[in-house]
């Protein structure tokens, strides 16, 4: 029990099990190859149920779901019972309680709820009420969003902690006694709705010094036998008080928390428990000689729940944690773009396990999961991306032999899905015709549309709201046909491409799907049809479409000049190139840091012109101009515009990165152009809610910049922009990426990274990524999309197309001829929602019950007409479900929202604390 008059110092006892990272998470869960790193979590659940059960002081906090889900269920019904009894007496906690532990930079909103809800419904489920955790516990990411605060908020969460945030505001709120914060996490949300009390845990999510107990551990054990010759009790008592001392000289009230545990430790329980039980009995027998200091076990939320009952004030932050280093050269800012070519397979991923796994088995009804086509499975697709969103995957920081683990688990969930999709489709279309997935069309494969005279293609828009979007796909053929689901001709394209495949040519059309629904599209192979498209070698001086867009290019360079939007009658000097940093190899008079997996660190903050020319090949036809630019070997580009496109398309490849010159390299694209930023830039956070950024500052602390590239680096989930008063250039993304706006008027993206050394950061690999289609050097191809408008209208047009890049239409094959009665069209919704409203999520949630969010994707400032509120009618919203009633549910949809209670804080209004007399130990001895 915590003592009013005392220093109350609590104990938490708690692990950190990385859902993958050295290991896979099979790896981890069962202890094997521990050659590579020494750990078990089936091992640590069992150890510690195993000890909590000898003492009813002890307490334990657990976190990641996905490994205690496969726990749970080899476990007898008896164990169970015992577990339960565990959670209903507070001594086995559950904090954070997703899946994983996400990452927060390279994550996206929508699969960051998703894996909290799969999480939470797991504990809530076997546990009830005693099993929702309370706290959100973030102590290992690298750098803290906005949004992730935010979702935590909507979630219910009383509280977050967090290990890891920039070395010199750590100083600066140690300082100030400002590492217990209040965060108002949106500046749209009404607060309370999106403020979140946040605590910065003193020791990262360590053991004090000296005070680590576990098998993998150094120090000393508690030898309290006064007889032995190595008694220590006297100099254990000593130097904990000290650190306690220290400790609380940073903070307002008379609690303090110190973390026990570490990485995947507690394996054997029984070392940390033991020395605990004697810590805790020699302090507090300091009481009898008058040290008012008080030591329990614990855990976050009660510890959090004693904050709460000082009823202070605290100090505000409006905006996030990013970037962070842990010293004056060590910015985690390279992770940001690690891996991009997994990075990029997540978020295809993401969006096919919305349309696949979730949306398409609602509207096609149990027909979906037992069908013609076998029994669907949409289970595997979501604990694959729960997974995938850990801040050892995603991020791109895990060793290779990891991301590829992560990435076969991706794939396995696709195949499952498929199965599903196919049998919805044949149930919502009337045809059981065998449905081709070409996963490839990104490298242009597609065996059925290479080798066949006759197919259809089905288009699924995921969208509420009726979608246009391009179709490319490889084939042989010069010339075909394309009718829409009417009969009608569309105006199509075939011209020569550069395939992985067999094909030679490239079939491009545009097809308009309805909106949640499906349109199918018949194409035939023309025998005699004109010669494919022709290039022109030469470079245009203009591509324009009929819409608004309008750019130049230099004909003595081949680079892009400007970019004009006809409607809005702006034009803007637009210059783009691509660049590269050459990677710190640690031998630097400043610092022996080299750039890695999670550091970016550039030996110069002058990047190296890849080539000041690009050679040009230019096809306009009247559904798509391009114009193909290559600067190297290694670099190219697709400048790409379609007919009735609001938006220029830039496809870059790069790859294989050379390292003949025994550097590592990080590839950047730049844009410069004629907006006067005045240091300011945008970038999103988490896809969702934008914040302003500006070059060299923080918001809450004067920054001493080191590194002025890597330190100014921000996460780009899926859009930056930057502005003055009468244009606006957007930057949508196909991933997450890392970028920053170095200089006025100019905007770097970060593609690719190749490294020939380990940034020691716990990884022990370079990041140098190849496979065996490329052995020298992994190629990545991915998009960027821009857009010029006036910036009071810019989020109108660029939040929908971040979505639709985000979730993107499926597209099925079917060969030959469909049955005439095949349904060649179809929508869920009775009416295409308002463009404010953003059809987040429709998955089946058991068998009569499905999940719904509706979201308001604009901010509160960002648009006249969107930003206002918005009314949607459920009963008249789907065509094949009767809503027979509705219950309103919390975020991540464990708790009834009219039963949501959440602790309230009182931030600080620019008036001194009003805190609690916490002297120091000296001065409470008797």
């Amino acid at each position: 029990l915590c003592q009013p008059d005392m220093l109350n110092v609590h104990l938490v006892p708690h692990t950190h099990d990385d859902v993958g990272w050295l290991k896979t998470v099979d790896q981890y869960f069962y202890g094997d190859r521990n050659d590579i790193q020494h750990a078990g979590v089936q091992y640590i659940l069992d150890s510690v149920v195993d000890q909590l059960l000898k003492n009813p002081d002890r307490r334990f906090i657990y976190v990641e779901t996905a490994f205690f889900y496969r726990w749970w269920r080899q476990q007898s019904s008896s164990m169970q019972q015992t577990v339960k009894q565990l959670v209903n007496e507070g001594r086995l906690e559950f904090v954070n309680g997703g899946w994983c532990m996400s990452d927060e930079a390279t994550t996206h909103y929508s699969a960051v709820i998703d894996q909290m809800t799969m999480g939470l419904r797991f504990l809530n489920e076997t546990f009830g009420p005693c099993g929702r955790p309370r706290v959100a516990w973030h102590i290992d990411p690298f750098g803290h969003a906005r949004e992730h605060a935010s979702m935590f908020a909507q979630m219910g969460y009383d509280g977050f902690f967090f290990g890891r945030l920039d070395y010199q505001d750590r100083a600066r709120r140690m300082m100030y006694r400002e590492q217990e914060l209040l965060w108002r996490a949106s500046d749209s949300l009404t607060p309370p709705m999106a403020d979140l009390f946040t605590g910065i845990l003193p020791n990262g999510y360590n053991p004090p010094e000296g005070f680590c107990w576990d098998q993998s551990c150094d120090d000393a054990p508690i030898r309290d036998d006064p007889d032995l010759e190595d008694y220590n009790v006297d100099d254990v008592v000593k130097r904990f008080l000290a650190i306690a001392e220290g400790q609380v000289r940073n903070t307002y009230t008379n609690h303090i928390i110190m973390t026990m545990g570490s990485d995947f430790q507690y394996e054997n329980a029984n070392l940390w428990y033991k020395n605990l039980d004697k810590l805790i009995h020699y302090v507090n027998a300091q009481q009898a000689n008058g040290i008012k200091v008080n030591v329990l076990y614990s855990t976050p939320s009660c510890y959090l729940q004693e904050l709460h009952r000082t009823n202070l004030t605290w100090a505000l932050k409006n905006d996030d944690f990013f970037p962070y280093a842990d010293d004056a050269h060590d910015f985690w800012t390279g992770y940001f773009t690690s891996r991009p070519a997994l990075k990029r397979y997540e978020r295809i991923s993401n969006s096919n396990l919305q349309v696949m796994c979730n949306q398409l088995e609602v509207l096609g009804g149990p027909v979906s999961r037992r069908g013609p086509f076998g029994v669907g499975d949409s289970k595997t697709m979501k604990e694959a991306m729960a997974v995938a969103q850990h801040h050892d995957a995603v991020s791109g920081t895990e060793k290779q032999h990891v991301a590829n683990d992560y990435a076969r688990r991706l794939a396995n969930g696709w195949q499952h899905c498929q199965v599903l999709v196919s049998n919805s489709l044949a149930g919502l279309s009337g045809s059981t015709a065998e449905r081709i997935y070409c996963d490839n069309l990104n490298i242009s494969v597609c065996p059925l549309t290479e080798s066949s005279k006759k197919f259809s293609v089905n288009v699924y828009n995921p969208l509420a709201r009726p979608v246009t979007w391009p179709v490319r796909l490889p084939v042989n053929g010069t010339a075909y046909v394309v009718s829409d689901a009417n009969g009608k001709s569309v105006d199509s394209q075939v011209s020569f491409c550069v395939s992985r495949g067999f094909a030679v040519n490239e079939l491009v059309f545009q097809v308009q799907a309805p909106p949640l629904g499906y349109t199918t599209y018949s194409v035939s192979l023309l025998q005699n049809g004109p010669p494919p498209a022709s290039t022109q070698h030469h470079t245009p001086t203009a591509i324009k479409n009929k819409v608004l867009n309008h750019m130049t290019f230099d004909p003595d360079t081949g680079l892009l000049s400007s970019l004009s939007n006809l409607e809005t009658k702006q034009t803007i000097k637009l210059t783009q190139n691509f660049y590269w940093y050459n990677a710190s190899d640690g031998n630097n008079v400043e610092s022996i840091q080299p750039s890695g997996a999670y550091i970016f660190r550039p030996n110069s903050s002058t990047p190296f012109v890849i080539s000041k020319t690009a050679k040009t090949e230019s096809i306009q036809t009247p559904a798509v101009q391009e114009v193909r630019q290559w600067f190297s070997p290694w670099v190219s580009q697709v400048v790409r515009l379609y007919a009735d496109s609001r938006a220029l398309e830039l496809e870059w490849t790069v790859g294989p990165v050379p390292i003949d010159d025994d550097l590592g390299k990080e590839v950047i694209t730049r844009l410069d152009t004629s907006i006067q930023t005045a240091q300011y830039f945008y970038t999103d956070s988490n896809g969702r809610e934008v914040l302003q950024r500006k070059t060299d500052f923080r918001p809450t602390w004067n920054l001493k910049q080191s590194e002025p590239i890597a330190g100014n680096y921000y996460p780009i989930n899926s859009r930056a922009f930057i502005k003055d008063d009468d244009d606006q250039l957007t930057v949508v993304t196909d991933r997450s990426q890392g970028g920053g706006s170095i200089n006025n008027g100019s905007l770097e993206i970060m593609l690719h990274r190749r490294l020939l050394y380990d940034d020691v950061r716990g990884v022990a690999e370079p990041l140098n990524e190849t496979s065996g289609i490329f052995p020298k050097g992994l190629v990545v191809r991915g998009r960027l999309l821009l857009s010029l408008d006036r910036p009071a209208s810019a989020a109108d047009a660029h939040r929908p197309l971040a979505q639709e890049v985000v979730l993107q239409p499926l597209l099925t094959f079917t060969g030959g001829d469909l049955h005439p009665n095949t349904r060649l069209e179809f929508s869920g919704l009775q009416a295409a929602l308002p463009p404010a409203v953003h059809l987040l999520t429709l998955s089946q949630w058991d068998k009569d019950s499905v999940l719904l969010r509706l979201e308001h994707q604009f901010q509160s400032w960002e648009s006249k007409v969107n930003s206002q509120p918005v009314t949607v009618n459920l009963q008249k919203l789907f065509t094949t479900l009767d809503v027979l009633g509705v219950s309103e549910l919390n975020l991540s949809a464990n708790q009834w929202k009219d039963e949501m209670k959440r602790f309230s804080w009182t931030p600080e209004s620019g008036t001194a604390h009003l805190h609690l007399s916490v002297p120091s130990l000296q001065h409470i001895r008797t």
